[in-house]
């Protein structure tokens, strides 16, 4: 265990991160490059029944005897199709990777079977996830983004030595790492009515649609006038998945008590200026963490940003930065 030490000079390191300057603040960095995707690869999509009965739809880029597999977990309500999903599978086929890109339930374009839905600490989903991909492709790498880091990073904790003996190295980019403190941030200013009221469009449609097929899980006007993360997940999420409220997700949910206990080389990447996380709940939530992390908080970026010149934007950077860490670089 060591105490946290973010590298996050501007010019601490040769590649750091630095924003056009066309994009001066982290919404900007944030939206511009959710609205500006890479062009799409063609991808193979595979069904997997999981071991409860119900499935996912797992896509695959890259030559199927690649010498390194990555395996990507999506952020919230994202897909393979996410802007941050195409460059890792466009960048993965540039390095002869294969790459494979999981979908939480009901996150690849149809209704999973059972009552339950995804949520920021399904470890578990996590697990027998990358055990599978490990069967057939020994010490596969994984990268988890925003909700998906979370999830992955947690996993890494609480398996803790064994993690290692499945996945090589793992990254979290732009994890909410204290989900308490970004369900808070989410749920205030310009954050609730931009991307909370996204966010909420999809995720309420997903439940009441579920209701239809499973009458009686929650109460539907409820969800319908649903304004704010805390109120959908103390509704939804939470008693979906085991948990009492929104209040009990958050906290037993949160990867930042599980950094101490990482045994696999992790690069944690969150920007200074992410408006999912605010800087003081990330210095808080970094604390003291392994020594097999590796912290790295450029001061801009937003929230899976990270845009390059030239005008109107690229992407690139994240996924260079990712795979050259996982490489060894």
């Amino acid at each position: 265990m060591k105490s946290a030490g973010w590298d996050c000079a501007p010019d601490a390191r040769m590649n750091a991160y630095r924003p056009p300057f066309w994009l001066p603040e982290g919404h900007a960095q944030t939206i511009v490059a959710a609205l500006r995707p890479p062009p799409r690869v063609a991808l193979v999509r595979e069904r997997w029944d999981a071991p409860d009965g119900d499935f996912i739809d797992v896509d695959w880029a890259g030559p199927r005897h690649a010498k390194h597999t990555l395996v990507l977990f999506h952020g919230l309500e994202g897909s393979s199709d996410s802007h941050y999903a195409r460059d890792f599978a466009a960048h993965a086929i540039a390095r002869d990777w294969r790459i494979a890109l999981p979908h939480f339930r009901g996150c690849s374009g149809e209704p999973n079977r059972l009552p339950r839905a995804y949520h920021s600490g399904d470890s578990g989903e996590v697990d027998w996830i990358l055990r599978r991909v490990a069967a057939s492709s020994p010490a596969p790498h994984a990268v988890g983004v925003s909700l998906g880091g979370n999830a992955l990073l947690k996993w890494l904790g609480e398996r803790s030595a064994e993690a290692a003996r499945i996945v090589r190295r793992a990254a979290a980019v732009s994890a909410p790492l204290d989900l308490s403190a970004a369900g808070r941030a989410l749920d205030r200013g310009f954050n609730r009515e931009v991307y909370t009221r996204m966010f909420l469009a999809t995720l309420k449609k997903k439940a009441l649609d579920k209701l239809d097929r499973f009458p009686g899980l929650y109460d539907a006007e409820r969800v319908r006038g649903a304004r704010s993360f805390h109120e959908f997940d103390s509704l939804v999420t939470a008693p979906l998945h085991g948990f009492r409220d929104a209040e009990d997700y958050w906290r037993k949910s949160s990867s930042a008590p599980w950094l101490q206990s990482v045994c696999v080389p992790t690069l944690v990447l969150n920007a200074g200026n992410d408006p999912f996380l605010p800087e003081a709940a990330l210095d808080a939530a970094t604390r003291e963490v392994s020594s097999e992390v590796l912290l790295e908080r450029p001061s801009e970026g937003g929230h899976v940003g990270f845009l390059e010149a030239p005008f109107p934007g690229r992407h690139g950077w994240l996924s260079r930065r990712v795979f050259d860490f996982l490489a060894g670089a």
